[in-house]
């Protein structure tokens, strides 16, 4: 078989732990292009990078291999890479640490705040767990295992060398890792536990909530209650499927929603910089065989839900501190 050829290196550095874009230009039989300005424009037509890469290119920001400088007239070359820095715009910042749990050569195990996003998505570029530990702790080749949502604070797992990074991914993708949860929601008497649920769930793009449709069931979890307090159940939530939202869907679908879900079962759409409520989900312990050293790993959230020990308020739907008192 015909191995790929690689791409040559990047010209440009991480910039606050964000890669530059890489772009290769496609082929070109009619010769529609006749120079990278033209071609540039039309990509990026009617979307905010029209004019951010003409901004870009007479600034000189846009590289081709070994740091040449690019020009909006030089000629179209199919198959050329070029590399560039979108322009950032300011992000909140999310005043919450990321405790690392787990650091050797090749895995990286952190304790993520709720609020802050795993990797650069949508507005969230270098307010991201990714962002900051690549800068914090100079580890340029860092990239995520698997993902947590933003709204979920937890156990996340990242590979410290490229090299790596399939053997960690493969680990998730073939269901190897162990992973509990630990959620706050109502307690229902008429329900009981443990429990496993099964559904078809679909999340169509574009749209923030995910929904259970009819089918054959794509996600599974199991819930358990762990403890009482008030009306308020403590919750184990252990997923053996992966779907977008799954715990938060599951739980909805019992009329248990979790507490501070900005989504499920209505949308409500807070600020992003509203830290007074954060979601009640926890990833608790991820637990695996290592796959580079073969070492046995249980990890464990130092983590604890507000709401448990902060109870009126939540209750009530109402807004909690400004300072919350968690991190």
């Amino acid at each position: 078989m015909r191995r790929r050829a690689q791409p040559p290196p990047s010209p440009l550095p991480q910039r606050a732990g964000i890669d530059p874009v890489r772009l290769r230009l496609p082929p070109d039989p009619d010769g529609t292009w006749p120079d990278l300005g033209g071609y540039l424009a039309a990509r990026y037509a009617g979307t905010r990078g029209e004019e951010s890469m003409a901004r870009l290119l007479a600034a000189g920001r846009v590289l081709g291999p070994g740091g040449r400088v690019l020009h909006a007239r030089d000629p179209y070359e199919p198959g050329a890479y070029l590399w560039f820095h979108r322009d950032m715009e300011p992000e909140p910042p999310v005043p919450f640490a990321v405790r690392v749990v787990h650091r050797d050569e090749h895995l990286l195990v952190v304790d993520k705040p709720h609020f802050l996003a795993t990797t650069p998505r949508g507005s969230h570029i270098t307010e991201t767990a990714l962002a900051r530990l690549r800068e914090e702790l100079d580890l340029p080749g860092l990239s995520p295992a698997h993902r947590l949502d933003r709204l979920t604070a937890g156990l996340v797992m990242f590979s410290v060398r490229p090299e790596d990074r399939g053997a960690y991914q493969l680990l998730f993708q073939r269901r190897e890792v162990h992973k509990e949860y630990e959620a706050l929601a109502p307690h229902d008497l008429r329900l009981a536990f443990p429990a496993t649920v099964r559904s078809r769930i679909e999340k169509l793009r574009g749209v923030i909530a995910a929904t259970e449709v009819p089918g054959p069931p794509n996600a599974e979890s199991r819930i358990e209650l762990v403890d009482v307090r008030d009306g308020l159940g403590r919750y184990r939530l252990t997923p053996h499927t992966g779907r977008t939202h799954q715990l938060r869907v599951h739980m909805n679908g019992l009329g248990l929603p979790i507490l501070g879900d900005p989504v499920y079962p209505q949308v409500t759409d807070p600020a992003p910089d509203d830290y007074r409520r954060p979601l009640q989900l926890l990833a608790r312990v991820l637990a695996f065989t290592d796959p580079v050293t073969g070492a046995a790993h249980r990890f464990e959230s130092t983590r604890t839900l507000q709401a448990w020990h902060d109870r009126p308020g939540w209750e009530a739907g109402t807004s909690q501190p400004a300072t919350p008192r968690y991190g």
